[in-house]
């Protein structure tokens, strides 16, 4: 059965004078899922938000928003919610205020989430009524999350949300935002946190000046990258760099100053090269503990994206 979109761009280009933001651009988006958006500073990211939240219109090309097109700005469609550049807020008012403003904003009628329940699927209930302005980065963060959440979106969108986020602050909105995946809202996120969006996304979508140079499933990324670096722990080390020093396709990585029995042992391989390696070492009985990334396949796909980009090619 074919996915419902919440997010259908085609050929989207955005200009601000001489410079081209982004530049044909095509992103879908299916309800229910977390997307990720990475790249570069000056990629594009930034501007693709703001069309989809309604602050801009693109130049050119179709942008369809949970199923309305969407031709100018201030033009999104209800239930799309999200912040830019970090939320707005009120600094001489309480959490409690702030959202209270915001829910009046909306009229009478408008259907919102109650400002009590927001705050606390965010973790503010304790300071819901101290002033916003000694708020830590992290806890504006989260704030701003409660006034998307007050919408009730079906499409949340969020630049940055880990920003200023602590270890237990982090986890607390990984889990509200697969809550709302689990429940149907799309939620598309812009990070440098590639931990997060490994974390959190299902899918990823990569730009460079403006151009859309991968989409799809982070698990896609492994098979179209370059060689990454695995590392690899066994209880027998010398057989396991035996086998690795003698199957096609692996490089071992030494580092300088380690011994070459010594745990982890590093590889560098292709996905299908790895796969072989580890069938070789089930045959030969050597057990696998441990079998990592040393750098995620995104975050590796993020760095020779900014490598291609320094070099000019």
């Amino acid at each position: 059965m074919e996915e419902l979109l919440a997010i259908r761009a085609r050929g989207l280009t955005k200009s601000f004078g001489d410079v081209t933001a982004l530049d044909d651009t095509d992103l879908d988006v299916a309800q229910g899922r977390i997307h990720g958006l990475v790249g570069p500073n000056g990629a594009g990211k930034t501007t693709l938000l703001g069309l989809l939240l309604g602050l801009a219109v693109a130049d050119s090309g179709h942008l369809e928003i949970l199923g309305a097109p969407v031709g100018r700005a201030l033009d999104a469609p209800d239930g799309v919610a999200g912040f830019v550049d970090g939320p707005a807020l009120y600094p001489s008012l309480t959490p409690r205020q702030n959202l209270a403003a915001l829910a009046a904003l909306r009229g009478p009628d408008a259907p919102v989430a109650g400002i009590d329940d927001v705050l606390a699927e965010v973790g503010l209930t304790d300071v819901a009524d101290d002033r916003t302005r000694g708020f830590s980065l992290g806890m504006r963060q989260r704030l701003g999350l409660a006034a998307a959440l007050l919408t009730k979106p079906r499409l949340l969108v969020l630049d940055e949300p880990a920003n200023g986020l602590d270890p237990a602050g982090k986890k607390h909105v990984h889990g509200v935002l697969n809550r709302l995946a689990a429940q149907g809202t799309a939620v598309v996120l812009s990070s440098h946190h590639m931990d997060d969006l490994a974390a959190l996304c299902s899918e990823v979508t990569i730009l460079a000046v403006g151009r859309v140079v991968f989409t799809g499933p982070l698990s896609k990324l492994a098979t179209e990258n370059r060689e990454l670096d695995y590392r690899l722990v066994t209880p027998d080390p010398q057989t396991a760099r035996r086998l690795a020093d003698e199957a096609p396709g692996v490089q071992v990585v030494d580092a300088e100053g380690v011994r070459q029995d010594a745990e982890p042992l590093v590889v560098r391989a292709l996905l299908p090269a790895l796969d072989a390696l580890v069938v070789r070492l089930v045959e030969k009985g050597v057990a696998l503990r441990e079998l990592t990334p040393v750098v995620s396949p995104l975050e590796a796909a993020f760095l020779a994206l900014t490598e291609q980009q320094e070099d000019g090619r």
